[in-house]
């Protein structure tokens, strides 16, 4: 009998991701949905990259490991600026390819 084939050498494997601790970063997004008016309000912050990565900052800087407010990691909220940031990036990438077609 041959032994089956699959091409996946290149692609992503989210067998590496640490779920559990990834859990906190959507605990993280659920709390941001409840404080404020929606739950992507986080994309029409003005001046976003600047204040977002601000915020990752002092919650990597933070001296406790439990955000007071939310009592979540600081380092789940850093995460979360970070994607944050990433998601504005993206976006950035496709504005200017437009720009430029």
């Amino acid at each position: 009998m041959n032994t089956g084939v699959k091409y996946d050498t290149d692609k992503p494997s989210w067998t590496l991701m640490p779920w559990e601790q990834l859990e906190d970063v959507v605990r993280v997004l659920m709390h941001g949905a409840k404080k404020y008016p929606e739950a992507d309000n986080w994309k029409r912050v003005p001046d976003a990259r600047r204040r977002y990565r601000d915020a990752m900052h002092r919650h990597l800087i933070a001296e406790e490991r439990l955000d007071q407010e939310s009592g979540l990691p600081h380092l789940a909220h850093a995460i979360c600026c970070g994607l944050f940031l990433m998601w504005f990036d993206d976006r950035e990438d496709d504005y200017n390819m437009r720009q430029e077609a």
